[in-house]
Parts: C-alpha cells; sequence; structure tokens
C-alpha cells in the first residue's frame, strides 16, 4: 500500500490525534515538527530565462535565476469544528479519521488554532503568487517571506482545490517583485533535469535537482491527476514551491511526495496551473466544463459487445436528461473516443478533458455508434458543483440546506464499507445549523428525502433545488451498518 503525503510543514499550537486512512490506495498526511524561522533575501527585477551549460556540472546559475522568486509562506489559522466523541470530533470522524474527509472533501473540520509553513512562487512583478490550495485553505492570516528577509502580507486572491492550486496577492500589488517566467510542461520530456525550490522544515531557499521521472502520472486525488513526477527530493514544507527547467522557468508547482518512498514527488504542470491561475486571478473561482453523463472503462468483453474495434475508448453508460450531452444528441452505449482531436482511452482521460474546458465553448467529439464512427459537436455545460460552490474566495458560506453533500463514488463506498453507491455523502454540516442540531453528521450518507428515494447527485439537487425558508425535510441516514431518520425546517442560506 502506498500512502500519498502532502508536503505542506505543520505546527499545531494544541495537542490533537491525527488519524490517517489505512484503505485505498493513496491516503493524505500531514507532517508535524518544530516551527523553524526561515532564512531569506529579494531582487526587484524580473527573472530572465538561463541556460545551465551541462559541461560545468552545477545548477548555480539556475538556482541562483530562481530563489529571488520563491517565498516562504507562514499561515496561522483554525481547522476543524467541534463535536462529540473525542477532541472536537464527531464519533463517526473519530472512527474514519481527519484525513478521510480531507481526502475526499477537501477539508478537515475546524477546531483548533494551526501555523503551517509552506512555499510559493511569485509569477508577476505586482506580487502575484502560486502556492497550493492545502497550504492557505484555512488560513485566517497569510504572512510571505523573501529571499532577503522581508516580510509581506498576503492575500488570497481564490483557491481550487481540485487541482490544489492557490493564488495569492502580496502587499495588495502595491509593490515590485521579482517573478519568475511559467514554461511550457507540454515539453519537457521523461529525463530532463529540474530542480526544485521551496522551504522544507522551513529551510528557505533550498533546491534540490533530479529529473522529470515520469508525466501524466494519475495517483488517485481526484479527476484532474496529470502530474509530473521527479525525483528532486521534496520534503514537508515544499508545497507551492516551484519545479524548473534549465531555463529557468517554472514547469511545475510542487504539491505531494509518498510517504515513506524515496525520490518520489509530483508537482502540478505549469500548463494546467496558468489556466487555473488565470481563471482565479480573474473571478475568484474555477468554472469546469460538464457534459452530463456517466461513464466507463471499455473492457475487451464491453468493446466486443458493442462491435468496438479496441477498447480503447469511454463507455457511456448513461446520459442525463437535459444535459449537452443529451442535447447534442450523444446517447448511453456510445463510446467516446477523441474529444478535441485527443484520445480518449480512459474515463479519466475524458474526465479531465471536459473538466478543463471552458463552460459555454463548442467541442468536437467522435463515438463508436452501430459499427460506425460519428461525429458530434456538443456544447459545454457548466459543473452543477461549481456553480453551488460559486463563492467568495475564501469563505466557507452558509447553505440553505445547512450542509453540502458529494456524490458517493465506489472509492468512498469501499472506504464506508457500503454495498451500493446509491445516495449521496455529506461533506460539510454549516456550524449551528438545522441540519447540525438533528444530528445530521460529515460522512453520512443520504437516501432519501421527504421519502423520495435519492440514487444520484441529480436526484438530491432535484429533490432540495425548491426548497426554501421554512420548509421540513424528513431525510433517511445510512451511518455505517445503521439507518435512521431525522427531520429538520430549512433555514436561511
Amino acid at each position: 500500500m502506498i500512502q500519498l503525503r502532502r508536503s505542506t510543514f505543520v505546527t499545531t499550537l494544541a495537542v490533537a490525534a491525527l488519524i490517517g486512512v489505512g484503505a485505498g490506495a493513496f491516503g493524505v498526511s500531514r507532517a508535524e515538527t518544530r516551527r523553524v524561522r526561515p532564512l531569506a533575501a529579494a531582487v526587484e527585477v524580473p527573472i530572465l530565462p538561463v541556460q545551465m551549460p551541462l559541461t560545468t556540472g552545477t545548477f548555480a546559475k539556475v538556482a541562483d535565476a530562481i530563489k529571488p522568486a520563491v517565498i516562504n509562506i507562514n499561515t496561522t489559522g483554525r481547522s476543524g469544528s467541534p463535536g462529540s466523541g473525542g477532541p472536537g470530533r464527531t464519533p463517526f470522524e473519530e472512527f474514519f479519521g481527519e484525513e478521510f474527509f480531507r481526502r475526499f472533501f477537501g477539508d478537515a473540520p475546524e477546531r483548533m488554532p494551526q501555523r503551517s509553513l509552506g512555499s510559493g512562487v511569485i509569477v508577476d512583478a505586482t506580487g502575484i503568487a502560486l502556492t497550493n490550495a492545502h497550504v492557505v485553505e484555512n488560513a485566517a492570516n497569510i504572512e510571505v517571506v523573501t529571499l532577503d528577509g522581508s516580510k509581506h502580507k498576503a492575500k488570497l486572491v481564490g483557491l481550487d482545490k481540485k487541482t490544489d492550486l492557490a493564488v495569492l496577492k502580496l502587499d495588495d500589488g502595491k509593490a515590485s517583485f521579482a517573478y519568475a517566467r511559467m514554461g511550457d510542461s507540454d515539453k519537457m520530456q521523461v529525463g530532463d533535469w529540474v530542480i526544485a525550490v521551496g522551504s522544507p522544515f522551513g529551510l528557505h531557499a533550498t533546491v534540490t535537482a533530479g529529473i522529470i521521472s515520469a508525466k501524466a502520472r494519475q495517483i488517485g486525488q481526484g479527476p484532474f491527476d496529470d502530474f509530473l513526477q521527479t525525483d528532486a527530493a521534496i520534503n514537508p514544507g515544499n508545497s507551492g514551491g516551484p519545479l524548473v527547467n534549465m531555463q529557468g522557468e517554472v514547469i511545475g508547482i510542487n504539491t505531494a511526495i509518498v510517504a515513506g518512498g524515496s525520490g518520489i514527488g509530483f508537482a502540478i504542470p505549469s500548463n494546467m496551473a496558468r489556466k487555473i491561475y488565470t481563471e482565479l486571478q480573474a473571478k475568484g473561482r474555477v468554472t469546469r466544463g460538464w457534459l452530463g453523463v456517466s461513464i466507463q472503462p471499455l473492457t475487451p468483453e464491453l468493446a466486443k459487445s458493442f462491435g468496438a474495434k479496441d477498447n480503447k475508448g469511454v463507455l457511456l453508460s448513461e446520459v442525463m436528461p437535459d444535459s449537452p450531452a443529451a442535447k447534442a444528441g450523444l446517447q448511453s452505449g456510445d463510446i467516446m473516443l477523441e474529444f478535441q482531436g485527443k484520445r480518449m482511452e480512459a474515463p479519466a482521460d475524458l474526465q479531465r478533458a471536459v473538466g478543463l474546458a471552458s463552460p459555454g465553448t463548442t467541442a468536437k467529439v467522435k463515438v463508436w455508434r452501430d459499427q460506425g464512427e460519428k461525429n458530434v459537436e456538443v456544447k459545454i455545460g457548466e459543473a452543477p458543483d461549481e456553480q453551488r460552490e460559486a463563492r467568495a474566495p475564501g469563505q466557507r458560506g452558509k447553505t440553505i440546506l445547512g450542509l453540502d453533500v458529494r456524490p458517493l463514488t465506489p472509492e468512498i463506498a469501499r472506504q464506508l464499507n457500503l454495498r451500493s453507491t446509491e445516495g449521496v455523502v455529506v461533506a460539510r454540516v454549516d456550524d449551528g445549523s438545522p441540519a447540525e442540531e438533528a444530528g445530521i453528521q460529515r460522512g453520512d450518507v443520504i437516501r432519501e428525502v421527504n421519502r423520495q428515494k435519492v440514487r444520484s447527485l441529480s436526484d438530491f439537487e432535484r429533490l432540495t433545488k425548491d426548497a426554501k425558508e421554512g420548509d421540513r425535510l424528513t431525510v433517511l441516514l445510512q451511518r455505517g451498518p445503521m439507518s435512521l431518520y431525522v427531520a429538520f425546517t430549512v433555514g436561511k442560506g
């Protein structure tokens, strides 16, 4: 079993028991150690591309070029929410552990003050910097230190948990900073030299070197996995720091390591980071494309039964009514072969391609249907969960139901020891909401709303979309092996 470790450096201000997840291919954990005061130094000029002659046997020129743009990030904040059954946990959270919820739902309950150290990189002279979402997502205050030891206040412009990227603005954009140029991650090849720069264990401006070990790695962190793998040493505190090519360009944002592994680190490709941060900077959130289909792998047996040439493609198992896919004429049983000219060989390929497509654009797709290939144009919609979560950056926001839910995926169902994936799983319950007072907890699975079956997220949204303040909801929950009904009155959003 491989365990994935986010490379954030965290020091808690109170004693807490952190329970990791043992099931699944990857589990996220965070390192704890004493806080180390970083060193520092900065040059207020653009960083120009450089070329390291391999004959010199040194990475010094590249390191000197990039270090002024690399920042040490210090945050203070709170994570977790008070509850019963342990130090700030519900009994359900106590059993499954914080990391289960952090892994699947992207946050942990507010509970106690924390300090965290991470890294980042300035990519614009006005002080726009990139880091990981998990470095700053619970931060109440963010302070950054540049290479010369200068301290600067930073504001969270926006973050995207699904790609683990966040955008900061230093000193409200009133100062001028040294910055790094974003390179083209698609041009990187396995075996190319790279360096990683950051603050492992709080040791500011640490430089490590290695190569690109692999590309397009999927490590079980979500549908947008497309990581660069490197053997340049990455440790807790490196999160958010740059992975740099030999021209001094940022080609990745370091984000994770394999716990217990040696020389296995992962970075968000710069081309993905550029798209995400451009949207975050422009509007504080990321919009993602949506087709409205359920998909599954195309096995050799299924390929044969559908008369396909081979098992390269993605099978559409369901097309939702009134979805962009339905309006374009896509059907259940279609095999998606290409999306915008790119071959679709696995469900993750299609999830990533559609998710990164801009809503409102028209995509050309090729499907296999009735023993032949068909070309279809589909207008990409906006993912429903992105619409629901469109709130101001850094704000958790209250929902009218007092809770947020997520699809009950097969992986989550296995973690919860459930045989069925029918229903939705509660990802968050608003503090003090009627839903919390009724006893609904994170990790509960909602099977019914007002005696109507909930088989999927679309069912839940259909049954609750017209809910207004004062309405009464009766919900059937499954909590482990137990089923129970709860009722509550809808509050204000």
